[in-house]
């Protein structure tokens, strides 16, 4: 495949304008940690949220999904749908609360709400294991995905594609910070939305494939269309659909899902100008993320089943691929191979958008871990800004060197999605109660942590069955060692709750009276407070949790029936994407009273 003069003109001119902002801010950026890692808290809800957008639209995404559906059919993206309960528990009950402690990191946290010398280790520990560790491990799955993409459109090495697309995106996240992260985003987020909606119109329109109807109506696509699982199949019922939204939403630490809030997503609700910002930001990120902007990937995931109906076929169109990196998910990058010259530009210009918005926010957040959380607690507390600003801006480099070299090593993404997925089972629960119950402390969180991952790699190394997903057997995902590390974690970490002292009556007041958390949760708290004289609560601040839950259901019927709705209108089912799109209207407009007074109660 030969790019032309004009596909070379829109990648050229966008990575000159990505590099200009970078430059522009820099200066600014370069000022403080608060500026280079949150902006100076000034940021309004809808840049953040068009940065959340762009963040999550990575080029390992689009592979992910094709790889799913090709898989499992369409309904098999249960598995990261079903994080949308997360995300929204986050929105109406979360993003307030950490707009509200004011820290510089989700790790600071822990010394806000935990005490001594178990909440330093959980802070310093967790920068280094999340900040480090998970973080390459993510940006390595992001930089796979660029790889395969560069090995099957430009005929690149894996060696050359990390070299050139890390190279400039470091460069301006060195530079500018997260100001200079979050306003290429917003560039970022048009150009790879237009990418991948041109190039599922064209794709689904090629001859081969003959439209919209003819795809519908093909045998390799017929069976893989339904939204929903198959109900009479209990085995795809369970796994693709009853595990996913029952269990692992609220069990799993994921990036970009914690339960609670946390991570980058917890970045830019701190970043917001205040509580409302922080809210309307991560509403905003959760209905372009699952309602919208999976239809373009799987449209042009189906439309790869009838061009490309199994590996082997793959494999003989791309021949030079390598043997360890062939995969469902490389069918996204052989469609693309197809779009005429142009189109192809922009579509390669959106994917290294979407790798380039992706690795700078990882990039950011995870040194900011380091710089928050490792050196300045460990290292040089008595560090200066100018100094504090070089260390995250050295650290960004070293992140970005250990995810290239890691993501050379790899395979697909669902090996990454797995280890991810697994790390994290049975941790989400105390991520979501630790704001609202005063006995957990420091050390139910170590112990959680510690539990989960020792208990999800002994299963792994004593090959019990078959670990979560079989993505080159094609068979469904096997939850049963999933929703054995949950049970066994949150087992563990609940019995450690209980037998280790609570924190101390100054850390649980000092916390209660700087976030008025409310309920019940509390209520042996705000008794010994008010019996010692000592006052904790604000009485014109109403618990706003149950309103926050409603909220919470009504969004996901919403953004569901939205999801729903927006794929019947593309499959022509007319009669019922309009009932669809009725319910989304209702459900949009008791979702609008409910906002309205939860916005009196915050204001």
């Amino acid at each position: 495949m030969e790019l032309s003069t004009l596909d070379y003109s829109f990648i050229i001119v966008f990575f000159s304008v990505v590099l200009l902002i970078g430059i522009l801010v820099s200066k600014k950026s370069g000022k403080s940690t608060s500026e280079f890692f949150l902006s100076g808290r000034t940021m309004p809800w809808w840049l953040l949220g068009l940065s959340m957008v762009a963040t999550t639209f990575s080029t390992d995404t689009p592979n992910l999904v094709t790889d799913i559906v090709r898989t499992n059919g369409v309904s098999g993206n249960w598995v990261w749908w079903a994080f949308l309960i997360t995300g929204l528990l986050t929105v109406f009950v979360y993003a307030k609360l950490w707009r509200k402690s004011n820290v510089n990191t989700d790790l600071e946290f822990y010394e806000l709400r935990y005490g001594g010398a178990p909440a330093k280790f959980l802070r310093k520990f967790r920068a280094v294991y999340l900040g480090v560790i998970f973080n390459v491990i993510t940006m390595s799955a992001v930089t796979l995905a660029a790889i395969k993409i560069g090995g099957i459109m430009l005929g690149l090495e894996p060696w050359q594609t990390v070299i050139s697309a890390g190279l400039i995106t470091v460069t301006f996240s060195a530079l500018g910070g997260f100001k200079g992260v979050v306003y290429t985003d917003f560039l970022l987020f048009f150009v790879a939305m237009g990418g991948a909606i041109g190039a599922a119109y064209y794709l689904v329109n090629l001859p081969e494939v003959g439209g919209i109807q003819a795809l519908m109506a093909n045998e390799n696509v017929a069976d893989k269309l339904s939204i929903l699982p198959d109900f009479s199949n209990k085995q795809a019922l369970i796994t693709l659909f009853i595990i996913p939204l029952a269990v692992q939403w609220w069990s799993s630490w994921y990036p970009g899902a914690e339960p609670g809030g946390g991570g980058y997503i917890a970045q830019r609700m701190l970043a917001a100008k205040n509580e409302n910002h922080a809210i309307g930001a991560t509403f905003f990120f959760n209905i372009m993320h699952y309602a919208l902007r999976p239809w373009p990937w799987i449209l042009v995931a189906l439309a790869s089943l009838v061009v490309y109906p199994d590996i082997a076929s793959i494999h003989e169109a791309f021949p030079n691929v390598a043997d360890d990196k062939l995969g469902h998910d490389l069918a996204y990058s052989a469609m693309l191979t197809k779009l005429p010259s142009g189109l192809l530009g922009l579509v390669l210009a959106s994917l290294i958008a979407a790798y380039m918005s992706t690795i700078s926010t990882q990039l950011n957040w995870g040194s900011s871990y380091i710089v928050f959380d490792f050196y300045k607690q460990q290292i040089n507390p008595n560090a200066s800004e100018k100094r504090l600003v070089a260390i995250g801006r050295l650290s960004t480099v070293g992140l970005m060197v250990l995810s290239a070299l890691l993501a050379l090593l790899l395979q697909n993404a669902l090996q990454l999605f797995e280890i991810l997925l697994v790390f994290g089972a049975g941790t989400g629960l105390i991520f979501i109660l630790r704001w609202f119950w005063w006995r957990i402390n420091a050390w139910s969180e170590i112990t959680a942590m510690f539990a989960s991952g020792i208990i999800s790699i002994i299963l792994k190394l004593t090959a019990v069955g078959p670990f979560l997903f079989a993505a080159e057997t094609g068979v469904f995902p096997d939850w049963s060692e999933y929703i054995f590390v949950v049970l066994a974690t949150t087992i563990i970490w609940l019995a450690a709750t209980f037998m280790t002292q609570p924190e101390s009556k100054t850390v649980l007041r000092n916390f209660y009276k700087k976030i008025q958390p409310g309920g019940p949760g509390w209520s042996r708290v705000i008794k010994d407070a008010n019996t010692d004289g000592v006052v904790i609560s604000d009485p014109n601040e109403k618990w706003s949790v149950p309103q926050g839950i409603s909220a919470m259901l009504l969004g996901c019927v919403l953004i569901y029936t939205c999801m729903f709705a927006t794929g019947y209108w593309i499959y022509g089912e007319t009669k019922l994407a309009t009932i669809l799109t009725v319910i989304a209207i209702v459900s949009g407009t008791l979702l609008a009273r409910v906002w309205n007074r939860m916005k009196e109660n915050i204001l």
